[in-house]
């Protein structure tokens, strides 16, 4: 594969379902590589793919598919998780066969927390929901712990890797938290959730908390099962509003 041909330059083959990062587990289910147009490209070339040096497909130039990008999917089973090397080989009749730089890809099937098979509806039941100190827990948020804060506990995950991006959610409110670092991994992670969160979510008798989490290449955990919380007063009857409550509070 390292032969020469009448062929100037060709371009490095990419891949238009690649995350910023990589490649994930639904893009690897159907995986295809652009060979972008070449200078002398005619009807009758062969275009083969390589995938870590071993062949998986090819395509037969026609007159429509000149000046064209040409797309050949790669099989999933050869799409495993790590750094793999793609190229292809252009041959035309009456000349020597012309091969393409290489393109490295980082691939991560694994998906945070796990796979399908532990998913259920939206939720993901590999995930911890998010634990709270026992007397939270029990009896709820009331106005001066809204005032402070309120913190909470992620546990470690299946897959938990470096870049990881979680979401905490509160309420119907989100909120980003700081990408894992190589520190995190293993740890469980400290969250605490400022006032603002909590006043913006406003009073509730059943506010649901969860989490979930993005990788490095797009794969998604989906919702980690909630936890239910009563938040402030979560009285119907109450005609005095939670913000009123701690503006009252803070006063004394």
């Amino acid at each position: 594969m390292t032969s020469t041909s009448n062929i100037s330059e060709l371009a490095a083959p990419t891949l238009p379902q690649s995350h910023k990062s990589g490649i994930n587990n639904a893009a690897a289910a159907h995986l295809l590589i652009d060979v972008a147009p070449y200078s002398g490209m005619e009807a009758g070339d062969l275009i083969e793919l390589y995938w870590d040096d071993c062949y998986v497909a090819c395509t037969t130039v026609i007159a429509g598919d000149v000046a064209q990008t040409l797309q050949l999917r790669v099989p999933e089973s050869f799409v495993s998780n790590g750094i793999a090397q793609i190229r292809y080989r252009v041959m035309q009749v009456g000349q020597n066969p012309a091969l393409s730089p290489t393109t490295l890809v980082r691939i991560k099937l694994d998906c945070p927390g796990g796979h399908a098979p532990t998913l259920c509806g939206d939720e993901n039941q590999s995930l911890a929901p998010v634990s709270l100190p026992e007397t939270i827990r029990r009896q709820g948020v009331n106005p001066n712990q809204i005032k402070r804060g309120v913190p909470l506990t992620i546990e470690p995950y299946l897959n938990m890797a470096i870049d990881d991006e979680i979401t905490l959610r509160w309420g119907d409110v989100r909120m980003d938290l700081p990408t894992l670092t190589a520190g995190d991994i293993g740890q469980p992670i400290q969250v605490w959730v400022p006032p603002a969160i909590i006043l913006e979510a406003g009073e509730d008798l059943r506010l649901e908390v969860t989490y979930c989490i993005l990788d490095r290449v797009g794969n998604n955990s989906r919702w980690a099962p909630p936890r239910t919380l009563k938040i402030g007063c979560a009285n119907p009857y109450l005609k005095v509003p939670l913000r009123e409550q701690l503006k009252a509070a803070e006063s004394r």
